[in-house]
């Protein structure tokens, strides 16, 4: 199995703030990274300068062989990113199925995998379907992260990115969108990194992780161990591991 992605002593922060120092890992084509660390410790930029939304200091990005360090944000998402920030970014103005074709990117050259079109979305959140012409203003919470979901998949991207997916929503929710997610990486084989605030909900859908500590990377390997191993979870982050 390949590498998709391959992050090389990766400095990043916002202006001349340095928040992540000499981060390096790696994620293989088909994998899903459990991004993992207490409030603070640097996830979000880390997600954030995978997008292109801080200064980066030093280190390099690949992405499929493709150096992403000079890209803009959606030079990116042209390059195979689809990124779900954790305040959505939905276009409130418009409606569930405009927010969707607005955005929709034919599926790559030599892409195995059936293309994620509206329909599909659709077909995955079925609440989307019965609110496609209502506007994003009218959403509830749930059904607009659903809808920022998607609108990273109709990108068709090579790699997900997932901040903080299931943070403030109803238990019934974080329920279905775990569903989607584990269907999206684990069955269609979408890479994925995914932050999340609850562990074992990803860590039991992923296949690697990564614990930043103060914008370093304190632990790397497999996900099934920190699952087995309670202990050094708790160790690593100093939070409940209660399921969310």
């Amino acid at each position: 199995m390949s590498d998709l992605l391959q992050v090389e002593h990766l400095s990043a922060g916002y202006g001349e703030a340095v928040v992540l120092q000499d981060v390096s890992f790696s994620l293989a084509e088909g994998e899903t990274l459990a991004l993992l660390g207490r409030n603070g410790t640097g996830k979000t930029t880390l997600m954030d300068t995978l997008a292109g939304a801080t200064r980066q200091h030093g280190g390099s990005i690949l992405l499929g062989g493709v150096m992403l360090n000079r890209l803009a944000s959606h030079e990116r998402a042209a390059a195979g990113i689809g990124w779900v920030p954790q305040e959505r970014n939905i276009f409130k103005s418009l409606t569930v199925h405009e927010n969707l074709t607005a955005v929709a990117r034919p599926i790559r050259a030599g892409h195995a995998s059936r293309p994620w079109t509206p329909e599909r979305v659709y077909e995955m959140f079925p609440r989307l379907a019965e609110r496609k012409t209502n506007l994003g203003t009218q959403l509830s919470g749930g059904e607009q992260q659903m809808l920022a979901v998607g609108r990273a998949l109709v990108l068709n991207p090579r790699l997900l990115l997932l901040d903080e997916p299931l943070e403030g929503l109803a238990p019934i929710i974080v329920e279905e969108l775990l569903r989607a997610i584990a269907r999206i990486t684990r069955d269609e084989g979408l890479s994925a990194i995914i932050v999340e605030q609850h562990p074992q909900a990803i860590l039991a859908i992923s296949h690697r992780a990564v614990v930043l500590d103060h914008g370093n990377v304190v632990h790397r390997g497999a996900a099934a161990p920190l699952l087995e191993q309670p202990e050094l979870l708790d160790r690593l982050l100093g939070v409940s591991r209660a399921h969310p």
